[in-house]
């Protein structure tokens, strides 16, 4: 276990020069990620639909209420009573007479009953957008830390190489000197 915490310590503040305990949750779980070598997960609530019943009909009534299916049927059906009214007014027989008060009492009562329903869906979708937009983040973060890694790692062996090169052309050279002096001491 102790051996687990140093790798923790060692490898964040390689990456992110603090030492492991003074790391944000976020920036932990990363770091627990990459050294348990883990894909990062989904979070469950991006994953399952544990919507209650009313929760499913405030999400149908978001979806229904802000389409514009809904926008020309109601403007239909107000178009469809304030004519209604209007024609039925010429033989004395409208049920809600110019200045449509019962129609503005059910347009009240709709606004006020759609409004809360509607933000009610918007808020746990608020909810659900945040846990998406953590995963994001540690997936991003661990990303950029793999990144840092790898890039440690190609100039390591970047590094080698080029120390091998330098090694064989230093080899070279001895050997050209060499044959220089032999080729100097033939013809003198």
């Amino acid at each position: 276990m102790t051996n687990a915490i140093d790798r923790r310590d060692e490898l964040s503040r390689k990456l992110l020069s603090l030492p492991y305990t003074e790391l944000n949750p976020v920036q932990r779980s990363v770091i627990d990620l990459m050294i348990d070598d883990r894909p990062t997960s989904v979070a469950a609530e991006l994953r399952t639909d544990d919507r209650s019943f009313w929760e499913r009909m405030a999400d149908h009534v978001a979806a229904v209420g802000g389409s514009w299916g809904f926008i020309f049927g109601f403007a239909l059906a107000l178009a469809a009573w304030t004519g209604t009214n209007l024609v039925l007014m010429l033989w004395g027989r409208a049920f809600d007479p110019y200045p449509f008060i019962f129609l503005n009492l059910l347009l009240s009562t709709l606004a006020a009953i759609q409004a809360p329903v509607i933000m009610m869906s918007q808020n746990r979708l608020a909810t659900k957008d945040r846990a998406a937009a953590e995963h994001d983040a540690v997936v991003n973060l661990r990303a950029e830390l793999e990144i840092m890694l790898l890039h440690e790692k190609l100039d390591t062996l970047r590094d080698g190489a080029v120390m091998t090169i330098m090694t064989e052309n230093r080899e070279t050279l001895d050997l050209v000197r060499q044959q220089l002096a032999a080729l100097s001491k033939k013809i003198d």
